[in-house]
């Protein structure tokens, strides 16, 4: 319970965090059973939560599945979290560039590579980072 009042976990985030305290796994397993009953413990709730708040830090879909993936979502459930958050994408990356960048178009080669690595590690396809950097942004 302390866990979840902090924010929400995934199933398996909060099952290694209880075996990392030393919580026997049959305690682990009926724990989590219960509170998936009582509604205290939501995958779905954990997707939206964690989308909207990567995405609000910048980070783009391709990134935030990335890191779903490896705290062990479905990737089905994260595909449908991203489709059904209602966030623009597009906007979203052109707010990170704007911060980092100024709003400032790459002068040369040199200047575009810069900035596309700097947004595909934040996450954006590389189709949506070419049509921010040449200035179509409609």
């Amino acid at each position: 319970m302390d866990l979840l009042a902090r924010r929400e976990h995934g199933r398996v985030e909060l099952t290694r965090k209880l075996r990392k305290r030393g919580a026997p796994e049959e305690l682990i397993e009926a724990a989590l059973q219960r509170l998936s009953e009582e509604g205290l413990l939501s995958e779905a709730r954990y997707l939206e939560s964690f989308v909207a708040y990567r995405a609000r830090a910048g980070y783009g879909p391709q990134r935030i599945r990335e890191e779903l993936g490896q705290r062990g979502l479905a990737r089905s459930d994260i595909d449908q979290a991203l489709r059904e958050s209602g966030i623009d994408w597009f906007e979203q990356l052109r707010e990170t560039w704007l911060r980092k960048f100024s709003g400032q178009l790459p002068v040369d080669a040199r200047e575009r590579a810069q900035q596309g690595r700097f947004l595909a590690y934040r996450g954006y396809s590389l189709e949506m980072i070419g049509r921010l950097l040449r200035g179509c942004d409609e």
